[in-house]
């Protein structure tokens, strides 16, 4: 079950380097603006508050991948845990479709996290 609960982990992680990427280089981008349903001149006021929140999920992945790396399940359920509570913050405060790109996979982790703790669930 450990190399399913890291692979879970880092997948999350990636995720968040891709949100990161997304909202700090390609927010104002006609990739950015897909993603996010955004028109050019709201991605153009917006831009340094996309970035602010890029940076966030940059330390989420930062986490997730320490975590990973040391296999530290502490550190990797603290980190899930930020992820779920950001997912379903953003599905009831923007988009309910947030829930599941962001906390269903999170909530996936952590299950297998659990299950691959010494000891188990």
């Amino acid at each position: 079950m450990t190399p399913i609960a890291l692979s879970l982990a880092i997948a999350v992680g990636l995720l968040h380097v891709w949100i990161l990427v997304l909202e700090m280089v390609l927010w104002t981008r006609p990739a950015g603006l897909r993603a996010f349903g955004n028109t050019p001149e709201r991605a153009q006021t917006t831009r340094v508050l996309a970035a602010n929140q890029g940076l966030y999920n940059g330390f989420l992945a930062a986490g997730l991948f320490w975590g990973a790396a040391t296999v530290q399940w502490p550190v990797l359920l603290f980190f899930l845990g930020c992820v779920v509570v950001a997912g379903c913050y953003g599905a009831w405060s923007v988009n309910r479709r947030i829930f599941f790109i962001q906390a269903l996979p999170a909530l996936l982790a952590i299950g297998a996290v659990l299950l691959a703790m010494p000891g188990g669930a």
